[in-house]
């Protein structure tokens, strides 16, 4: 029986993942063997030794001690990809919004009064301040040609514009699905220079933090759009009320609203909505799922984002998996040992990324306690896992 810990309402269709039969799912759980949570922010939890894996359902993974897991060769499992729609969808959301001007024309439309024939008439005298522009003749900037920025990119060319985007270490799978009429940047300077609306699509790091700063927003045409439903951090907020200001950018667009943006009357804040649809939650509560179950029944590790991607069939033997640092020789230690153990290795599996190797073997016969400590005494390896 494995025991799953949720520290936040995960969506019934990703716990029906996990049958009752050898999963215990609760809020309060001891001694838990996984941890599965949306935004629940983890870095001051003690977090129990039982832990084996820890599943986030959702993309973005800074509300976990994902160094502090990697040192005791725990992975840490995302859903990349499974909202990718709902945030596509919000950014396209927010890009139409700006070109027409829509919250301003809502707040006007709101605040009249009068007969009907006084708010006809005020309608006609004021519509002219909320003047917009269409999408076809504008270019759009995709930094990040992910899950979402790909979606994002294909779509604005199905609305008629043109699109240039960047990223230097775009995935293969992201590659075949981009369209073709999508331009590549050389590099992020380039791709303001082009583009009258960039949104951002990175994760929040030290290389990615104020990526959009002052002196790439005055690379851009006059009148510009910035949508960021990423992470706060990657903008540089002053550069950009700045340019609002000065009327350089027509708009910003943020999930991530604080004080300053809210007070802007060119700032189109949303209040982190852009994962949230129904459809987007049940489809990272199921991938993250999938992954843990997989993880703690087979070793087999999909989408973790602090260890390769590692996955061997069954073959009906013994299997064992090992988290090590990404040294040489520990799995030329591993084998000698089994070797001495009399254990005939049936099939293994090492990959390796960064820091981290990991390692799946299927032995032909039960492995003893006394082999196990000995694989377990070898320096550099993080965790060891026995799945008979």
């Amino acid at each position: 029986m494995y025991k799953i810990l949720t520290l936040n309402n995960i969506s019934i269709k990703g716990l029906q993942r996990l049958p009752r039969e050898t999963y215990e799912v609760a809020s309060e759980i001891g001694h838990p063997d996984a941890i599965l949570l949306r935004s629940y922010k983890m870095h001051d939890m003690e977090i129990p030794e039982t832990v084996v894996a820890i599943g986030r359902a959702g993309a973005g993974v800074n509300n976990i001690p994902v160094d502090k897991m990697t040192q005791r060769g725990v992975p840490v499992f995302n859903a990349p990809g499974a909202n990718a729609n709902a945030v596509k969808e919000l950014v396209l959301t927010g890009l139409l919004m700006a070109a027409r001007n829509v919250p301003g024309a809502m707040r006007f439309a709101a605040g009249l009064n009068g007969s009907d024939d006084e708010v006809s008439k005020a309608v006609e005298a004021g519509k002219k301040n909320f003047v917009g522009f269409e999408l076809p003749s504008k270019t759009l900037g995709v930094i990040g040609l992910g899950a979402i920025g790909l979606r994002v990119a294909n779509a604005a060319l199905s609305l008629g514009m043109k699109v240039v985007g960047y990223d230097p270490q775009i995935s293969v799978e992201s590659a075949w699905q981009l369209s073709s009429g999508v331009e590549q940047a050389v590099s992020i300077d380039h791709l303001f220079s082009k583009s009258d609306a960039v949104t951002v699509h990175v994760p929040l790091l030290d290389a990615t933090r104020a990526i959009v700063n002052a002196e790439r927003i005055k690379m851009m045409p006059r009148g510009g759009v910035i949508v960021n439903l990423a992470r706060g951090g990657i903008c540089d907020e002053a550069a950009v009320l700045a340019a609002l200001d000065n009327g350089h950018l027509h708009a910003y667009v943020a999930d991530f609203p604080n004080n300053a943006l809210l007070k802007h009357d060119k700032v189109i804040a949303f209040p982190h909505l852009g994962a949230s649809t129904d459809e987007a939650e049940e489809n990272c509560a199921i991938m993250v799922a999938d992954n843990v179950r997989e993880y703690l029944e087979n070793g087999n590790v999909l989408k973790a984002v602090n260890f390769p991607d590692a996955v061997m069939p069954r073959n009906g033997g013994h299997r064992i998996t090992i988290a090590n640092a990404n040294v040489p020789n520990i799995v030329g230690q591993v084998t000698t040992i089994l070797a001495a153990a009399n254990q005939n290795i049936a099939d293994l599996l090492n990959k390796s990324r960064g820091n981290v190797a990991y390692t799946i073997i299927d032995l032909d016969h039960e492995i003893s306690d006394e082999t196990l400590g000995k694989i377990r005494g070898i320096e550099g390896v993080l965790s060891l896992r026995y799945l008979g």
